[in-house]
C-alpha cells in the first residue's frame, strides 16, 4: 500500500464557486449507483443474476467525470462505471434487461454486463480485451475534430490496462494529433488479484504522460468535488485547445475483481484505510455540515431510488426471455446494405492493377466528405507502393493521414470514426504486418454490428503475396486468418477492373472488409478499367472461362497462374472460377459449375492446411457429392515459412506444382 498517500484521510472538500443545486446533484448521482449495487449483491447471494463487478467505493469518479462533460459528448467506460450510465439517465430496467440477456437491454441477450455502447446516450462500451477501447476513443475524438465540434470524449481504464500495449499506442496518436481525449486511469489498487507494486514501477501512472507530451494529474478519485472540478475546468480548456490529457484517480476497490474473486488476498489494514474515505459517507457528512442535506432528506432520497429500482426490477422480471430467432441471429452478424450498383461507363483506360486501386481509393475519397484514410507514411510519400501519391495535395492532412507504427491503435480508431459517422481506410503497410493489429479486428470490428447494431465502417488494405523475393515476415497471404470470423468481409481481386470496383463496394458498405492486393501484380497485370466512379458486388464469382472436363477454382495470383497453365493446355475445357470475394462466398457459382464438370481443383497461394481451399472441398463434397467423377482436389504452397532466396521461393509456390496435380486430376 506504498503507492497511497494519507494525507487527505478523511477527505477534504472544497466547493470553490459551486452552487448548492449541483452540490446535491453530485450526491444524488452518487447515491444511486450505490444502491443499485447493494440491490445487485443481495439478487447475487440469491442466484438471481450470475455475476457482478463491484464498483462501490468507486463511485465518485464515474460520476465526477460524468458530470463535467456535455451530454453529446462520448463517454468510454469500464465495467465499475455504473454512474456513468445512470449519471446519462438511462432508464434502469434497460440495464437490469442488458444485464439479465433481456430484449430490453442493448445487445438482444448477446453480450452481457457493460459490454454495450449506446448512440442514444452516447455511451461506447467495452469488451473484454480492454485495450481497444483507448483507441475508439482517438477515433471517436479525430471525427469531433474534422466535424469542428468542439467536443471531449471520455474513456477509462484500470491502472492494469495501462499496461497493454493498446493505451500506449493510443496515448501516443493522441498527443501527435492534439486530440481532446480525457484518458482516465482508475488506479484502484488491484488488477483481479495483482497489486499495483507487481504491475508498474513508477509512483505515479500519470507520469507516464510526460514521455508523450501530454499534460496529466493526479486526483483523489473519491473526493467528487476535486473530480467534478479539476474535470469541468480541463473540459472547458481542452473543447478551446483541443489536446489529450491524461487523468490518474486514485482509488481503491473495496470488493473483488468480480464477486466470486473475494477480497482475501487484500490485507485488512488497507480495507480499513480506505473505508474511512468513502465518498459516499465523506461527501453525505459535509452535505450537512454545511446544512444541505438533513437526515430526513438523505432517507427520503434513498427510499426514492429504492422503489425505482425495485420497480424498474420487476419490470424486468416481467419481460419474456429473447426469442430465439435463427434467422435473426444470422441476419445481424453483418450490418444491412443497400448494394446499389453503379455501371462503369464506356470511357476506359489501361491500368495497372495499382494504379486502378489507387484511382477507386480517390475516387471514392472524391464522394465520400467523410471518408479518411490512415497508414504508415501514406501521406506526402505517397505509401511505399505509391497507391496515395498525390492524395494530400488533393484531400489535405486532415482526411489522409500518417500513422505512427501501432497497427492495433489505428485499427481501433477506425472504428472510433465508424462511431461518430465517418468512414474509415486503414492501410497496412504489408499484410503480414495486421497480426499487430489482430485483436481489434476480430474482436472489435467482427462483432460490433451483432452485438450492439453499431457499424464498423472500416476497410482494412492488405498488401500481400510471395514472388517478390520479400521473405518470412512481407510475403504472406493470410486471407484464412480472417475468413473463419463472423461479421468480417474478406475481398481478394486478381484484375485491375475488378480492383477498382470492388474497393469501391467495400467502402461503400457498412461493414467491416478486408482488402487483399497481391503485391507481385500491382505492376504486372494490365487491363482496360473503366475512368469514372463505378462498383461491384462484393460476394459474386466471375467466370472467366467456361468449359466441361474440369472446375477450376482460384483467387489472387493463383488465378494468373491457372490462366498460365492453361495457356499450355489448348485441349484441356475448363471452367475457370475467379472467386473475388472469399467472405462471403459465392457458393451458387461454385456449385452449378462442379455439377457441370464433375471434376474440381482448388488453388490457393497461402499454405494448404487450414486454407479458404479445404472450406471449399468439404463445401462441394457436402452439396455436390453425387454429381463427383474424382475427389476434390486441393493445391497450395508447402507448409513452411515464406523463404527469402528465389529458388526456396519457387519451390514454396503452389504454381511449382499445380500443372502436375491438374494433370493427374483429368487422368482420374
Amino acid at each position: 500500500m506504498d503507492y497511497i498517500s494519507d494525507e487527505k484521510s478523511p477527505l477534504q472538500f472544497d466547493r470553490k464557486q459551486l452552487d448548492n443545486e449541483t452540490l446535491i446533484s453530485l450526491y444524488e448521482k452518487m447515491v444511486k449507483p450505490r444502491l443499485i449495487e447493494e440491490k445487485m449483491l443481495v439478487l447475487l447471494r440469491q442466484g438471481k443474476i450470475s455475476k457482478w463487478f463491484s464498483g462501490i467505493g468507486q463511485e465518485a469518479i464515474a460520476v465526477g467525470v460524468t458530470a463535467a462533460l456535455n451530454q453529446d459528448e462520448y463517454i468510454l467506460p469500464m465495467h465499475r462505471n455504473l454512474g456513468v450510465f445512470t449519471s446519462r439517465n438511462i432508464p434502469l430496467f434497460r440495464l437490469f434487461s442488458q444485464w439479465q440477456g433481456k430484449s430490453n437491454g442493448f445487445t438482444n441477450g448477446r453480450d452481457r454486463s457493460f459490454h454495450f455502447g449506446t448512440q442514444e446516450f452516447k455511451i461506447v462500451g467495452m469488451i473484454s480485451h480492454l485495450g481497444p477501447q483507448m483507441g475508439i476513443a482517438c477515433g471517436i475524438s479525430l471525427g469531433d475534430v474534422l466535424k469542428k465540434s468542439n467536443r471531449v470524449t471520455a474513456v477509462f481504464t484500470g491502472e492494469g490496462g495501462t499496461s497493454e500495449g493498446d493505451f500506449h499506442e493510443a496515448l501516443n496518436v493522441a498527443s501527435v494529433w492534439s486530440l481532446p481525449v480525457l484518458f482516465c486511469i482508475e488506479n484502484n489498487g488491484y488488477g483481479l488479484s495483482t497489486p499495483t507494486s507487481e504491475q508498474y514501477n513508477c509512483v505515479d501512472l500519470a507520469d507516464r504522460g510526460k514521455g508523450y507530451g501530454i499534460e496529466s494529474y493526479v486526483i483523489e478519485g473519491n473526493n467528487v468535488l476535486e473530480v467534478y472540478t479539476k474535470v469541468a475546468g480541463l473540459v472547458k480548456s481542452v473543447r478551446e485547445h483541443p489536446r489529450p490529457v491524461l487523468l490518474e484517480f486514485k482509488t481503491f476497490r473495496m470488493r473483488g475483481h468480480e464477486e466470486a474473486s473475494g477480497t482475501k488476498y487484500v490485507p485488512q489494514e488497507l480495507m480499513d484505510f480506505w473505508q474511512t474515505k468513502d465518498p459516499i459517507d465523506n461527501y453525505r457528512s459535509y452535505l450537512q455540515d454545511l446544512g444541505l442535506l438533513s437526515s430526513v432528506e438523505d432517507e427520503a432520497l434513498q427510499v426514492a431510488i429504492k422503489q425505482e429500482i425495485d420497480e424498474h426490477w420487476e419490470r424486468t422480471n416481467a419481460e419474456e426471455n429473447v426469442v430465439v430467432d435463427l434467422e435473426k441471429e444470422m441476419n445481424d452478424v453483418y450490418a444491412p446494405h443497400d448494394f446499389r450498383k453503379v455501371d462503369p461507363n464506356e470511357t476506359s483506360k489501361e491500368l495497372r492493377l495499382i494504379d486502378a486501386i489507387s484511382q477507386g481509393l480517390y475516387q471514392a475519397m472524391e464522394k465520400y466528405k467523410d471518408l479518411v484514410i490512415m497508414g504508415q507514411d501514406i501521406a506526402e510519400y505517397g505509401g511505399v507502393f505509391k497507391i496515395t501519391e498525390g492524395f494530400v495535395e488533393a484531400f489535405g492532412k486532415q482526411r489522409v493521414r500518417n500513422t505512427p507504427i501501432c497497427e492495433s491503435a489505428i485499427v481501433s480508431t477506425g472504428y472510433g470514426l465508424s462511431v461518430n459517422d465517418h468512414k474509415a481506410v486503414v492501410e497496412m503497410q504489408f499484410a503480414d504486418f495486421v497480426s499487430s493489429g489482430f485483436n481489434p479486428i476480430v474482436n472489435l470490428l467482427a462483432k460490433s454490428n451483432y452485438r450492439w447494431g453499431q457499424t464498423a465502417d472500416v476497410v482494412i488494405r492488405m498488401p500481400c503475396g510471395a514472388g517478390v523475393g520479400a521473405g518470412p515476415f512481407h510475403s504472406q497471404t493470410n486471407e484464412a486468418w480472417f475468413t473463419k470470423v463472423p461479421g468480417l468481409k474478406v475481398v481478394y481481386p486478381a484484375f485491375p477492373k475488378d480492383a477498382k470496383g470492388l474497393l469501391i463496394s467495400a467502402i461503400e458498405d457498412p461493414n467491416p472488409v478486408l482488402f487483399f492486393e497481391h503485391k507481385a501484380l500491382y505492376r504486372s497485370i494490365r487491363q482496360e478499367v473503366p475512368e469514372d466512379y463505378y462498383n461491384l458486388p462484393i460476394g459474386k464469382a466471375s467466370t472467366l472461362k467456361e468449359g466441361n472436363d474440369v472446375t477450376i477454382i482460384s483467387y489472387g495470383t493463383g488465378v494468373h497462374w491457372v490462366l498460365e497453365t492453361l495457356s499450355k493446355h489448348e485441349t484441356i475445357s475448363a471452367e475457370v472460377i475467379d472467386l473475388r470475394t472469399l467472405q462471403p462466398l459465392d457458393t451458387t457459382t461454385i456449385y452449378a459449375s462442379v455439377k457441370k464438370t464433375g471434376k474440381v481443383i482448388v488453388l490457393q497461394e497461402d499454405t494448404l492446411f487450414g486454407g479458404i481451399a479445404s472450406e471449399i472441398a468439404a463445401l462441394i463434397m457436402e452439396e455436390c457429392f453425387e454429381f463427383l467423377d474424382a475427389p476434390v482436389k486441393r493445391v497450395g504452397s508447402i507448409e513452411t515459412p515464406i523463404p527469402f532466396d528465389s529458388g526456396l521461393e519457387k519451390q514454396f509456390l503452389a504454381k511449382n506444382v499445380f500443372e502436375e496435380e491438374l494433370i493427374r486430376l483429368l487422368q482420374y
